[in-house]
């Protein structure tokens, strides 16, 4: 199967470092629509190879989490501030992973496949953008028990729970521009992957996910300036903004706010159309790289 899609007849006989127009990059990798799908296949076939319960994984993996969450911050360290808490908790942590995970596994997609990228021609952002969607499939089948839990704790769903495609469209774009801009950086520096793993600990602790924002002080006072540390929190992190949308539909039952919402989207197309941009531009070399 590999090698019929890689030696597709629509492949253009042109060099890697030729310049294309946007519209021309987005029709070749429709072109190459047969080779993203084998990689996120592939991506998903990998990750359960060998594995006792296989896909299942995916639905077992945020219930443990869950339970290892709820016993630390309702027995250990009781949190009475938040009913529902393993609802409330899930509803974070899910698009969370996903989130983590689309960075982390697209990070080492180009290095990690020199052998395709020295031998064959084909646009190179298929590698970082099959690894997010990979793991798109694994948070979908994850909101099975997302829905199941919040069905249990009767959770108030929003009746505009229809906008929910929206948010994981905005989560997606966003995932997917930082994964082309890491993979693009880790073919030059090495080491990127190490430095990752330090800023998602961080953002992870900084993302409202297994609390909630209103323990932070609403506002704080730096050098005479008082700042709003919660309006803060979702300017400066588009995460918590994605979250907090999700929760708003969910576990909260209301309306996400719709300016926070389409700030995040804005933020997602501009790290998107960053990402992109960057990784065609070094793209062309990243045969004498790897």
């Amino acid at each position: 199967m590999q090698s019929n899609v890689l030696h597709h007849p629509s492949v253009p006989k042109r060099r890697m470092g030729g310049q294309m127009s946007l519209w021309q990059r987005i029709s070749e990798l429709y072109r190459f629509r047969d080779l993203l799908y084998y990689l996120v296949v592939r991506e998903l076939k990998a990750r359960y190879k060998g594995s006792l319960l296989g896909f299942l994984w995916t639905l077992v993996n945020p219930l443990l989490m869950m339970a290892v969450f709820t016993a630390v911050f309702t027995i250990i360290t009781p949190n009475t501030t938040v009913p529902k808490y393993p609802a409330f908790l899930l509803c974070g942590l899910l698009p969370w992973n996903f989130f983590s995970a689309g960075v982390m596994t697209s990070i080492g997609s180009v290095v990690g496949n020199s052998n395709l990228v020295k031998k064959v021609y084909f646009p190179r952002e298929v590698l970082p953008i099959a690894s997010v969607l990979a793991q798109l499939v694994n948070f979908l089948l994850a909101l099975v028990v997302l829905f199941g839990l919040l069905f249990v704790f009767q959770s108030d769903i929003s009746p505009y729970v229809y906008l929910l495609p929206i948010i994981i469209l905005i989560q997606t774009i966003f995932v997917t521009g930082l994964a082309l801009f890491l993979s693009a950086v880790n073919v030059y520096y090495r080491d990127t992957m190490m430095i990752m793993d330090v800023v998602i600990l961080a953002w992870f602790f900084l993302t409202p996910i297994f609390y909630p924002l209103q323990i932070l002080p609403q506002s704080y006072e730096v050098l005479g300036f008082t700042l709003n540390i919660h309006r803060l929190m979702y300017i400066l992190n588009p995460m918590a903004s994605i979250i907090n949308a999700y929760r708003d539909l969910l576990y909260l039952g209301t309306y996400t706010e719709i300016d926070f919402l389409l700030r995040t989207a804005v933020t997602s197309l501009v790290v998107l159309v960053f990402g992109y941009w960057l990784f065609t531009r070094v793209s062309g070399n990243f045969g004498e790289e790897v």
